[in-house]
């Protein structure tokens, strides 16, 4: 945290989402004044007030109308502040077709958000870009991933988003590089982020727990991933905010990879009183590749079967301090708030 933090101001793009909420949380914790953009000005209120449950005292946070596909109210919501937290980004829980859809709006919001920031004399900004700019193209490789790793967007090894996510964060050290500005960047790629769920608009990899807890999956498909808690990827941005070394670097944020059968039996474990309606069985590889011909959730994810993809977090353990929880902690944590909250 900087010395300074009581007179320092963050703003947190996208302030109402998963991520974007945590670090609200965080930065209210190590005591900075609080501003975020919104799309709807309607959802400002109501964030705070979960917000405030969670914290167990009022968050208060100068909220901005600003979208990532427009120009208009930017000036505004990085007038007069130290840092940014660049944590907003589309991610549809169906990826369309046409993968300009979700490309444009992620590379062209990136470079709007950093414009407005070296205009206003920003300090430093933080993106919060993807593993998926890190982890794909290359199939597993037989290693874990490092942040010199870069995901081939050419590749077939890859989806709408990961492509989306490359894109955008090489446009961002693009600009960087054109030597338009004296304003530092830091990128934070995280993995699959689970976690506590604050309210009824949760996070789209909560749905992954979400269907294992709800009889939405017939059985366990031969996928996994990475995973990081939620809290964990709002403390790293926190402490990348403002350590001098952070400047100019890439940190991986994640914990344990788990095959999605691993966290079926973690759920079974921790909730054996549901542990019915969890599934057991797995579906062979040829099923789920039929599926993908007919669903297009399925087809989204089927070049991901059978392929283990685990990230190395040594770099920010070292520089930054960073100590993620276990991912079985932060699946646990997912399905605790998903049932407080009444989803499930």
């Amino acid at each position: 945290m900087s010395e300074n933090a009581k007179s320092e101001r963050v703003l947190v793009t996208g302030g109402t989402g998963f991520v974007a909420s945590h670090c609200l949380l965080a930065l209210q914790e190590a005591g900075y004044a609080l501003r975020a953009t919104l799309r709807d000005p309607r959802r400002g209120g109501p964030v705070e007030e979960v917000l405030a449950r969670q914290a167990g005292a009022p968050v208060p946070v100068q909220w901005c109308q600003a979208d990532l596909t427009s120009d208009a109210g930017w000036r505004e919501a990085v007038e007069g502040v130290d840092y940014v937290l660049h944590v907003a980004s589309p991610l549809p829980r169906v990826l369309p077709k046409n993968a300009e859809e979700l490309i444009r709006p992620a590379r062209d919001g990136t470079l709007r958000v950093l414009r407005a920031a070296a205009e206003a004399g920003v300090r430093r900004v933080v993106l919060t870009s993807s593993s998926a700019a890190v982890i794909y193209g290359h199939g597993d490789i037989g290693r874990p991933f490092t942040e010199a790793d870069w995901s081939d967007p050419e590749s077939p090894d890859n989806s709408v988003y990961t492509r989306s996510k490359t894109y955008a964060e090489r446009a961002a050290w693009e600009f960087m590089a054109s030597g338009q500005t004296a304003m530092e960047l830091t990128v934070i790629n995280p993995v699959a982020v689970l976690g506590p769920v604050l309210e009824a608009d949760y996070g789209t990899s909560a749905e992954i727990v979400l269907k294992l807890l709800n009889r939405s999956f017939p059985g366990l498909p031969r996928l996994g991933f990475p995973v990081v808690d939620v809290r964990d990827v709002a403390d790293l941005h926190v402490r990348a905010m403002s350590h001098p070394g952070a400047a100019g670097e890439r940190f991986l944020c994640a914990s344990d990879f788990l095959w999605m059968a691993e966290m079926a039996e973690i759920l079974r474990r921790r909730f054996p009183e549901r542990a019915g309606d969890i599934p057991r069985r797995r579906l062979p590889d040829w099923l789920m590749r039929l599926a993908a011909r007919f669903d297009p959730v399925v087809s989204g994810v089927i070049f991901e079967l059978g392929i283990r993809r685990e990230c190395d977090v040594s770099k920010a353990r070292a520089l930054l301090g960073f100590e993620p929880r276990p991912a079985a902690e932060a699946v646990v944590a997912t399905a605790e708030s998903l049932i407080a909250q009444g989803i499930v």
